[in-house]
């Protein structure tokens, strides 16, 4: 028996106030090399934050579904709220969130997808694509892959934590 391809998409969205300008990003990610294989991201004009990090869960599932149609996904999102709700967990009561959850649900086959809930520091390339698509709609454009810095970024910010964790390695070594 083959062994189904599973891949990360990392998922958020926001809105500069509630409702406000909004947009979201994802991120497909490779769970073994941390390769990002894909990223998504858009400005869709005065929404809700929990309405837009619905939609970067259906861009992340669908890029997902595009890359490779039959893997697993293990979505890590920072929203307790979606994560809870497409997990079963809790019910969807508010009327606008229930297109969303059957969007994302009609995205990937719901028995192939896993949720888990993370810290907000761990979700820092989703939650950059999607400023930058909240930057790229104020300025009355889309965001573009070619103008991301997010993966870049990112790339800055575990060469510095590493530098960091090498420096407290050095240094309780010549403390002994």
């Amino acid at each position: 028996m083959t062994q189904s391809r599973e891949l990360i998409v990392e998922a958020d969205g926001g809105s500069r106030g509630n409702p406000g300008p909004a947009g979201y990003g994802a991120v497909v990610l490779d769970p073994v090399t941390g390769e990002t294989l894909a990223e998504r991201a858009e400005f869709i004009g005065v929404a809700t934050n929990n309405v837009a990090e619905y939609k970067g869960l259906v861009a992340g599932l669908t890029a997902a579904r595009e890359l490779f149609p039959d893997c697993t996904v293990h979505v890590r999102m920072d929203s307790k709220l979606v994560v809870e709700q497409m997990s079963g967990r809790w019910k969807i009561k508010h009327p606008d969130m229930k297109p969303l959850a059957a969007e994302a649900a009609r995205a990937f086959p719901p028995g192939r997808v896993r949720y888990e809930w993370i810290p907000r520091e761990r979700n820092k390339h989703a939650d950059r694509l999607a400023n930058e698509a909240m930057d790229a709609g104020r300025r009355g454009e889309q965001w573009s892959p070619a103008a991301s810095t997010a993966a870049l970024d990112l790339t800055a910010d575990l060469a510095a934590a590493r530098k960091a964790a090498g420096d407290a390695t050095a240094g309780a070594a010549r403390a002994r």
